[in-house]
């Protein structure tokens, strides 16, 4: 997938305003409408240009974007590194909602393929009223928190315009609770802490939708975690009984004799806790010690003699 870069795509700088912005869109927007233009491309470059202009056009999506391309140039292979827009807040969700059609696989990588606005309104005695907008982040978090629920200070990225009509982002944070046994893609709700209402109206709600940070051991599907296990050769041949780590602390794990390269064993309800606990799944990958010195190298010739042993056995030519 290639990176699109929606500012030149626009012809505009970088710092460009909003205003500015709007004006480039108008304008590309005229040059290439199907309708009018006599380019042969031209319903490409319309779609292309609104696609860049559904991004600028937004402080929020600008501020993420603009984030994440300073690591990126146009036409290099792109795939969104993991949590990419986590910590900024936008005001509106990026599923459920219409789909916005003829965008591009980069686009909906980013922001999904829809956006809907929550919120609500009613009228009371007192005049006009409408409720805040619910607000939305990603936030990332250990996978440790989710084992045993913990307290963190979560700090956000709140994008607005300055009165230049440029984007600009503000820091906001807050002290979120994590409830023990909460899984990727689980959201957490703050009640008020969205958009301010309206005409006295109440405000909207804030969610937090969860994903674990990388970690050196652990993979994570639902509720399941999965762990690559070192084994020494003699530890898979003969069995062994060793101290395996786990989000919750270490655990004796039996490895019964002959086990292989890929088997997995499972640890039964060691995933992330709930109801219904996940499992742990341990998967051994057999190390082979190297050879560093002259005692070490005999010890695997007398192996290659002892064994009539050949790994490809089996393998036609």
């Amino acid at each position: 997938m290639e990176y699109k870069d929606y500012y030149s795509i626009m012809g505009v700088k970088k710092d460009a305003t909003q205003d500015e912005i709007k004006r480039s869109y108008r304008k590309l927007a005229r040059k290439f409408h199907p309708d009018v233009s006599k380019e042969a491309d031209a319903e490409a470059k319309f779609k292309e240009v609104g696609e860049a202009y559904e991004v600028l056009k937004d402080p929020e999506k600008r501020a993420a974007y603009d984030q994440l391309g300073s690591q990126w140039k146009a036409g290099q292979d792109f795939h969104p590194p993991p949590g990419w827009d986590a910590g900024f807040e936008f005001s509106q969700g990026r599923d459920g909602g219409p789909d916005l059609g003829g965008f591009s696989d980069f686009f909906e990588s980013l922001y999904g393929r829809g956006f809907h606005t929550a919120g609500g309104r009613r009228q009371s005695s007192r005049g006009f009223q409408m409720r805040g907008e619910d607000h939305h982040a990603k936030v990332m978090i250990e996978l440790q928190d989710s084992y045993s629920g913990t307290t963190r200070s979560i700090t956000l990225q709140v994008s607005s315009l300055d009165e230049n009509g440029r984007v600009v982002t503000r820091p906001r944070t807050l002290n979120v609770r994590i409830p023990k046994g909460i899984r990727q893609g689980q959201q957490i709700r703050l009640a008020g802490q969205g958009g301010s209402g309206h005409g006295g109206g109440e405000a909207g709600d804030l969610y937090l939708e969860v994903d674990f940070n990388p970690h050196n051991y652990y993979t994570v599907e639902g509720a399941d975690v999965y762990l690559d296990l070192p084994v020494a050769p003699w530890e898979a041949a003969l069995g062994a009984t060793v101290k395996v780590p786990t989000p919750a602390g270490t655990v004796d794990l039996k490895i019964p004799p002959g086990s292989k390269a890929g088997n997995k064993l499972r640890l039964k309800g060691r995933g992330i806790p709930a109801r219904q606990p996940g499992d742990l799944y341990v998967q051994l990958n057999i190390v082979l010690p190297p050879a560093k010195n002259e005692q070490q190298r005999r010890l695997y010739e007398q192996m290659k003699q002892e064994f009539s042993f050949n790994p490809r056995a089996g393998m036609e030519v």
